[in-house]
């Protein structure tokens, strides 16, 4: 098979699919709080944690569904506490985000330790499974490409267009906009614009840590440690890739999963001939190229990263 006949088989999208999943509401909970004006990058920690609790839940005896909402819990209690230190202290939001990913990152290590102290290999719990759609996943090609996938990643895909009407068709979802372009008129129209932006960091990074549990819960059985594996960071590269549009966003995960899912061939193909590492490096080259493309006519909040206190003109 010729490496480009891989892009005619239906395996390569359905994987391309599975690893745009975690990517998808990384990026979109990192777009919510950005469009509100706060910068999350805590989101690497917030993943990992989300990763560990969705599957801790289950493990200890919960289902797969409640062990979505932990997760989302979990994730907006560090929301939260970013939101604290930024958006009510003013605190400096590289400065925090990095030390809740630090905290997050680390609290999972200990409490995994802590719950399971003689495990030597990750125990494994029954993920979600995926599901046949009928008459659509009998169908060729597209019902193994689209439609054999578990509940889980079809919830992930429903999730953006609820988010692009929200955001642009609802009052809460200007105010959100507003709250990230020009907060003093927000704050003039009665507005509390510090309850927006908390509100829209503590939502953004609930979808963070429930992206972190698709991998445990839907993509693998079990957690481990480095399983993120830069996957925030990359979240936030597709936030201006996609100029803070959530539809963008989508694109933009699928694009770098489908350069991910093609190095993995790609290493098959060069028969050891090229180091794997080159391959491995690949996607996120072409990313940033993209990226730096995209960037040079993204349009970015105008409030994003300035601290909002009421009656001082920013």
């Amino acid at each position: 098979m010729d490496i480009l006949e891989v892009f005619l088989t239906a395996g390569f999208w359905a994987a391309t699919i599975r690893i745009a999943c975690p990517l998808i509401l990384g990026t979109i909970g990192e777009l919510i709080c950005e469009r509100a004006g706060v910068l999350n990058l805590g989101i690497e920690g917030i993943m990992t944690i989300g990763a560990m609790a969705g599957w801790m839940w289950v493990y200890q005896g919960g289902d797969l569904y409640s062990g979505l909402l932990f997760a989302a819990f979990i994730g907006a209690m560090f929301g939260w506490l970013h939101s604290l230190f930024t958006v009510h202290l003013g605190l400096s939001q590289h400065v925090s985000g990095i030390g809740i990913t630090m905290l997050a990152s680390s609290l999972s290590f200990f409490v995994f330790r802590m719950m399971l102290p003689s495990s030597t290999t990750p125990p494994k719990i029954v993920p979600f499974q995926p599901v046949n759609i009928p008459g659509l996943s009998d169908l060729p090609f597209l019902g193994e490409a689209l439609f054999s996938h578990t509940p889980f990643t079809y919830m992930i895909f429903a999730i953006v267009p609820i988010v692009i009407y929200v955001l642009y068709k609802t009052p809460v979802g200007l105010a959100v906009r507003m709250a990230g372009e020009n907060p003093m008129a927000l704050e003039a129209q009665g507005i509390n614009v510090l309850s927006i932006r908390t509100g829209a960091v503590v939502t953004g990074s609930a979808l963070m840590a429930v992206g972190g549990s698709y991998l445990t819960m839907s993509a693998f059985d079990a957690f481990f440690f480095g399983m993120i594996n830069g996957r925030g960071w990359i979240c936030v590269a597709l936030v201006i890739f996609a100029s803070w549009r959530p539809g963008k966003a989508l694109l933009g995960a699928l694009l770098f999963a489908g350069l991910d899912a093609m190095q993995v061939r790609a290493q098959q193909f060069s028969a050891g001939l090229i180091p794997y590492q080159f391959f491995l490096m690949l996607p996120y080259v072409l990313s940033i190229a993209a990226m730096v493309v995209m960037a040079r006519r993204a349009s970015y909040p105008k409030a994003l990263l300035t601290p909002f206190r009421r009656g001082e003109r920013i």
